[in-house]
């Protein structure tokens, strides 16, 4: 009785084993890409597959928008299924150090700091810094950075927008960071701030929802917001060390010019969801 007991338990055994073998087979064949999902045009979450939007993980929504495209691209290539997993902001570079996810593709500034924790991978968008402010603020008339002085304002919490940029604007009211780009500009058209400060895509698709919006652009002007090169390149996040990875991505970026990247973001910004 009792060797048919043990014999019992170890066929058990391995056919755990077996299935313990098969999900990890599963789980190589997928690319796990994180982003918040809710930062128009780069991610949004939407209720269908419409213009070829992706599951979001554990829910019954789907996510689209350029960062979605780029992750879609990058699967494709290597031949892997792609699983968007829909994170706060803070927590995504904590999901990469942790291996839950395998890239994070969500706007995010290559900068020395973050490089710190994670590796990036070239850039696959530069993003210049603009203003955004209402049609009817004392401020919408600025022709550079010293106009904007005095204001009240706000942008997403840690990001090169509210560390770097607004504390350039001379004797600004800085009001704490929001936790969201949406919710940085529902603030503004509020009312709650004079202008916020994010970069060109985030803008161009805030202007297509707030008619009352106006976009201040100061590039090529001498006074404008001073950023570095690494500011204003995004990259997509991967855990340090995985050089794999890494070459795969960058083997995507590089067959892709200039040109692709704005197409890519026009069409973005054309089919963003008429929310927040």
């Amino acid at each position: 009785m009792t060797r048919k007991i043990i014999a019992l338990v170890l066929a058990m055994a391995m056919c755990l084993g077996f299935a313990a073998c098969s999900n990890a087979e599963d789980n190589d064949n997928v690319i796990r890409v994180a982003m918040e999902c809710g930062y128009a045009p780069y991610n949004w979450t939407q209720g269908d597959d419409s213009n070829g939007a992706v599951p979001i993980a554990g829910s019954s929504d789907y996510a689209y928008g350029y960062d979605v495209m780029m992750a879609k691209l990058i699967a494709e290539s290597m031949g892997k299924e792609l699983e968007i997993v829909k994170l706060d902001w803070e927590s995504l570079i904590p999901a990469i150090l942790s291996g839950d996810v395998d890239l994070v593709i969500a706007g995010q500034s290559i900068t020395a700091e973050r490089l710190e924790q994670v590796d990036f991978s070239d850039p696959y968008y530069y993003a210049s810094i603009v203003t955004l402010t209402k049609a009817d603020s004392a401020y919408a008339s600025a022709t550079g950075l010293s106009g904007l002085a005095g204001a009240t304002c706000t942008s997403q919490l840690n990001t090169v927008w509210y560390d770097v940029c607004l504390p350039q604007i001379d004797g600004a009211n800085i009001l704490p960071a929001q936790e969201s780009a949406p919710a940085m500009l529902v603030a503004l058209e509020a009312g709650t701030v004079d202008l916020v400060v994010t970069d060109m895509p985030t803008a161009m698709a805030a202007t297509a929802v707030y008619d009352d919006f106006v976009l201040l652009d100061f590039t090529g002007n001498d006074d404008n917001f001073v950023v570095s090169e690494e500011e204003i390149n995004l990259g997509i996040s991967i855990k340090k060390g995985n050089t794999e990875l890494l070459d795969a991505v960058n083997s995507v970026l590089a067959t892709l010019t200039v040109e692709d990247y704005e197409s890519m973001m026009a069409e973005a910004i054309a089919v963003q969801p008429l929310s927040e």
